[in-house]
């Protein structure tokens, strides 16, 4: 089981659920009703085979969820400037060995739309001192906007 906390509508949720695989278990959680709406749509014209629990809510509140074996954050926790009491909640929702794939700008100063990104360097400090031992940069893609985003995998 995995979960997609800030999922809007879906890109990574969707993504999940092609790598998963028939029978796979997805928590999606989104602020936005309408954009859960969505991305149930797609999910159901392109994984239908696929359990998806859409959960209206804020991510960075206590969650009730299985143990997990993988969440992701796709250009979420951008918008998160107190970052450590999220990513203890997000480590407790792990099982042991879980992994956390963050998908984030390569870059430390925001702006109105992407408030406080982190780049790679500084994650991997606050990946360490939030309980994640071990952390990897998996990819680096230009971007017109912010020059750079990247993709980690973290592991508790």
């Amino acid at each position: 089981m995995w979960a997609d906390l800030g999922s809007g509508t879906g890109a990574f949720t969707l993504a999940l659920a092609d790598l998963i695989g028939p029978g796979g278990q997805i928590y999606s959680v989104d602020r936005d009703a309408s954009a859960l709406r969505v991305q149930a749509r797609a999910m159901r014209d392109r994984f239908p085979e696929t359990v998806v629990h859409y959960i209206e809510g804020n991510f960075r509140r206590p969650l009730d969820l299985l143990p997990l074996d993988g969440i992701v954050m796709a250009n979420s926790l951008h918008f998160v400037r107190d970052k450590e009491p999220v990513l203890e909640q997000v480590r407790d929702l792990l099982k042991p060995d879980g992994r956390f794939i963050l998908v984030e700008y390569n870059t430390d100063h925001g702006n109105p739309w992407v408030p406080y990104p982190i780049a790679y360097p500084a994650w991997e400090r606050l990946a360490s001192r939030s309980g994640f031992r071990v952390t990897t940069l998996l990819a680096v893609q230009p971007s017109r906007f912010l020059s750079q985003i990247y993709s980690a995998l973290s592991r508790i």
